[in-house]
């Protein structure tokens, strides 16, 4: 396939998986920039799909504007815009293995300790110490490499929140830190006329995405939603793994 070609084929899809993650399916957007990756350096589909993430996290907030848990984004958004801060003042001279390696340890670390607990965990309340640690690191995986999910997820999953309120919260916490992470992006040098006009070509998929990935986190069974979601993490892990010893 012509060179040209295989990157807007795969572009198309990293877009569209990232709207259906802002649509409530977070378990897909993760696929979004290793996908991407196939046709361009990693740093530089990061760079290109934040300007898609933003677009559809539009969406996101006006499906979710009323399911959504307060008191998590009280303790967490500040916690990542920390993060964002941490991944910024350290950009050069973080190796983006080490910060994939830590993401991965993280991810598999939760889904063993699910398959390891008993059942009928009791849930934990939303509580600022934990939130406030892992919202940091969600913000610093985020900044680095769009990876905030794990860290985030340690945190929100054992919370056991309604699948719909959980959507809604991870949508406007991921929101507001992509808007954040514009500026320190732009500072990094990492946005140009070119890649900022592919995004913006490519956005009416990732909308497209974010309504049919609400749609199906409606009917989804609550159950099935979160196993997907675990699922997917350990997968992601695995994957993050490899990526960081091949680095």
């Amino acid at each position: 396939m012509d060179q040209t070609i295989l990157f807007y084929v795969l572009a198309a899809l990293s877009s569209f998986l990232v709207g259906a993650s802002k649509g409530g399916l977070p378990m897909v957007g993760v696929l979004s920039v290793p996908i991407l990756a196939l046709a361009i350096s990693p740093v530089a589909a990061a760079a290109l799909l934040l300007p898609i993430y933003i677009v559809s996290d539009v969406v996101g907030l006006w499906a979710y504007r009323r399911e959504f848990d307060m008191r998590n984004l009280v303790i967490l958004v500040p916690a990542m815009v920390l993060g964002v801060g941490v991944g910024w003042a350290t950009a050069h001279v973080t190796p983006e293995w080490l910060v994939k390696l830590l993401v991965a340890v993280i991810g598999l670390w939760y889904c063993i300790g699910v398959l390891v607990k008993r059942k009928n965990v009791p849930a934990k309340p939303a509580d600022v110490p934990r939130g406030v640690f892992w919202g940091t690191i969600a913000g610093f995986t985020s900044f680095v490499s769009h990876t905030g999910g794990p860290p985030y997820q340690m945190y929100t999953l054992p919370q056991k929140m309604p699948k719909m309120v959980f959507a809604g919260t991870s949508t406007i916490a991921f929101a507001i830190i992509n808007a954040v992470k514009l500026v320190p992006y732009w500072a990094l040098g990492q946005f140009n006329t070119s890649n900022v006009e592919t995004a913006l070509m490519l956005s009416p998929i990732a909308v497209a995405g974010a309504l049919i990935g609400y749609k199906a986190t409606k009917v989804l069974p609550e159950k099935l939603f979160f196993r997907l979601i675990e699922v997917a993490l350990a997968a992601v892990s695995v994957k993050l793994i490899y990526d960081a010893l091949l680095g």
